[in-house]
């Protein structure tokens, strides 16, 4: 079923304490399902690139489309849920089930900028379908890096885990670390005449992605931590710290 439709109906009844309970919950198990389908995409332009099948990553680039309306309608929801909210005379909201709405307007962005991310990879993967050399095999290890962290981020926020949300935020470095190692194997593999110009610039390219999607994967994991224990994160002078309240 579509969210769209999903929601048409809770909006018949007015809300109460419960109705909102049962909006959020529904909003949770959206963009839960949002966030599988922005990991089968990317994990989609993954492979399209090992491959370099153009017809796949052209299937890849179609998803996107899906993606895209699902957070439009997720984020109207949110927003009628709002309104709703402040119009009530009948609901009591705990301050944490607006924060909840608030972090799930967050996530859903986040989210639809990874799958742009993959969108732009499975671009790259139809220029790489043209290559006949082999990729890498350090790509292989960033990429699954990827995927593993975008996994960890949703579920530190599905199942509200803020241990498994610190260790996204670490993960970060991680894919940091193997960009550099890429781009040192590319360098040496340019010079030695191995690799053209052309392909180790579309493959620093896909590592750059790679880290656009690990950093939006720390912004979920920073919403959950915020939403499971109340503390907020920012990264600061190269590592994760807690920001006191009010600041």
């Amino acid at each position: 079923m579509r969210a769209g439709r999903a929601w048409r109906k809770l909006f018949i009844m007015p809300l109460t304490s419960q109705g909102f309970a049962d909006r959020i919950a529904r909003l949770r198990a959206d963009l839960s399902e949002q966030a599988r389908r922005v990991r089968s995409l990317i994990e989609g332009a993954f492979d399209a690139c090992f491959s370099k099948d153009a017809v796949s990553a052209q299937r890849v680039i179609d998803l996107d489309e899906v993606i895209d309306r699902v957070d439009v309608d997720l984020e109207k929801a949110c927003v009628a849920l709002l309104s709703d909210a402040c119009g009530s005379a009948t609901a009591t909201i705990a301050p944490e089930q607006l924060r909840m709405v608030l972090t799930i307007v967050k996530v859903n962005n986040e989210l639809e900028r990874i799958a742009d991310a993959g969108v732009y990879i499975a671009e790259l993967a139809i220029r790489l379908s043209k290559d006949g050399n082999p990729l890498p095999d350090t790509l292989r290890v960033i990429t699954n890096s990827v995927v593993g962290i975008l996994r960890d981020a949703s579920t530190s926020l599905d199942k509200l885990d803020a241990n498994l949300a610190k260790v996204v935020l670490a993960s970060e470095e991680a894919v940091e670390a193997f960009k550099t190692a890429i781009l040192r194997d590319l360098t040496v593999q340019v010079a030695a005449g191995r690799m053209s110009v052309d392909t180790a610039f579309v493959l620093q390219e896909v590592t750059t992605q790679c880290e656009v999607m690990a950093g939006h994967c720390t912004n979920i994991a920073e919403q959950a931590l915020y939403v499971a224990s109340g503390k907020i994160v920012r990264h600061m002078q190269g590592h994760w710290e807690e920001v006191p309240q009010g600041r």
